[in-house]
């Protein structure tokens, strides 16, 4: 298995063992601390015990001063040692073989312990007063002498002792980190795998094979399975989305297809034989209208796809009232309303402002109003009813036609499609219109639905959020 620097699993791995690293320095220097404190406090008290020794070899001198004097036959100190006896008259009662020089040392002016270099060696050195009494036996007691004592012990096998209950720390230490590095890296691989095999499948989608069926190692991992969810809802909408271009590009060439080849049959039935001028005119205009409805099936393609892919290069205003654009399009459209014998009815507020550019809302309104006028029956009521719903904008056109089937409903708003076909042809509509609607209404984040009932009408309504 190898990492790259930039892989999840080798900063991971980096970053468990830096702390652990980390960790084992701060465990080495507390016991360094430790181990120090705790040997020197044993060693003190040797020194001390070692130099009490000193000073019980201290004994009267059985002179007319009334003096003391150090006693060597009992005395029993290791060689590496040093010590210095002084009496309260500050003469000198004797000292080890080993004290350097005649002159003696520095030694501390107070009582307690001190550090000493003597011949190339640390000493640990103690300053110790203590006193003994001469002539216990006589009626005032005895006399009091003063005893003063310097005694030093080397620390060589005290820091010996230390570096080597450190070293056992360190060690041990470093055999964790050496155990737990391949131990942490074999754990993360069998920990990632639920990953590899997300990514595996995940990699095996291509445009011709949408199968992705996450594992179910996957879906049970807490950390993954937002990333599972999201990667399968991913691969639905763009498995709907290709095969709803494969079908626009499918859809669209058949209808570019069938509205050329009704042009070129109406070129070809007037070439066929010789025909009088009233004949010729009828066809060209039977060629004009061929022709107007391929532009205007262009037209929409081109507006579909600009309302879906982008915005337009020019930028125009992104808000506008949808109260005014709809009675403004209602009136444009009351000459077809009048020829349909519909009455539009408008009921709204005075003012409803939406996050939709002006062009784009008159579009909508223009598609469904047609749609509705087309199919609306003579001497019937076309009803516009504008309000405001909870802090949104609900445009509800409402049409008393032969109403849509509850089986074409679902389908309703999908590129190209046509409830009747026939119909469609003699309304001149290419199934274009209310896809348009749809694309421009979620656009603006917004959302479209169809109620219709057969026999009794179709119900249109689009929320949008206001603006």
């Amino acid at each position: 298995m190898t990492w790259n620097r930039r892989s999840i699993a080798f900063r991971l791995i980096s970053a468990v063992l830096f702390v652990e690293l980390v960790s084992a320095v701060v465990v080495i220097l507390l016991s360094l601390a430790y181990e120090r404190h705790a040997h020197f406090r044993s060693f003190d008290v040797m020194v001390r015990g070692r130099a009490d020794s000193v000073l019980g070899a201290v004994q009267d001198a059985e002179d007319a001063q009334d003096n003391v004097m150090l006693d060597l036959a009992d005395l029993d100190v290791p060689s590496e040692d040093v010590y210095e006896v002084w009496d309260g008259r500050g003469h000198m009662l004797g000292r080890s073989p080993n004290w350097p020089g005649s002159s003696g040392v520095d030694a501390p002016k107070h009582d307690g312990f001190s550090g000493l270099e003597l011949n190339g060696q640390n000493y640990r050195l103690l300053r110790l007063h203590g006193s003994r009494i001469v002539d216990p036996g006589l009626p005032d007691g005895g006399k009091l002498r003063p005893v003063t004592i310097l005694y030093g012990a080397p620390t060589g096998h005290v820091w010996h002792a230390i570096r080597g209950a450190v070293g056992f720390y360190a060690a041990g230490s470093l055999l964790l980190i050496v155990i737990s590095g391949p131990l942490i890296a074999w754990m993360l691989h069998r920990g990632l795998f639920p990953l590899r095999q997300l990514a595996t499948l995940a990699g095996q989608v291509s445009a011709d094979s949408w199968e992705f069926s996450p594992p179910a190692s996957a879906r049970e991992t807490a950390e993954l399975a937002p990333l599972t969810n999201a990667l399968e809802n991913a691969m639905q909408r763009l498995e709907r989305s290709f095969s709803q271009q494969r079908t626009f590009v499918s859809d669209a060439a058949h209808e570019l297809k069938t509205a050329v080849a009704v042009v070129k049959s109406s070129v070809q039935l007037l070439s066929l034989k010789e025909r009088s001028p009233a004949e010729y005119s009828a066809g060209l205009e039977q060629c004009l209208a061929d022709t107007q409805r391929l532009e205007d099936l262009v037209a929409k393609m081109l507006t579909l796809a600009r309302v879906e892919n982008g915005s337009p290069a020019v930028a125009v205003p992104t808000h506008c009232d949808v109260v005014e654009c709809v009675r403004e399009t209602a009136a444009r459209l009351q000459t077809v309303a009048v020829l349909h014998g519909v009455e539009i009815s408008v009921h709204a507020p005075e003012r409803c402002c939406a996050p939709l550019a002006a062009d784009d809302c008159t579009l909508v309104v223009e598609n469904l109003l047609m749609n509705s006028l087309q199919h609306s029956p003579k001497r019937s009521v076309l009803d516009i009813c504008i309000a405001n719903q909870n802090g949104a904008i609900e445009l509800a056109i409402e049409d008393h036609g032969e109403g849509i089937d509850l089986g074409v409903q679902p389908f309703i708003f999908d590129r190209f499609y046509r409830g009747d076909p026939s119909r469609a042809r003699s309304t001149g509509g290419a199934g274009l219109g209310l896809a348009i609607c749809k694309a421009v209404v979620e656009k603006a984040g917004g959302t479209i639905t169809l109620n219709s009932e057969l026999g009794k009408g179709t119900t249109v309504t689009v929320r949008l959020p206001r603006a």
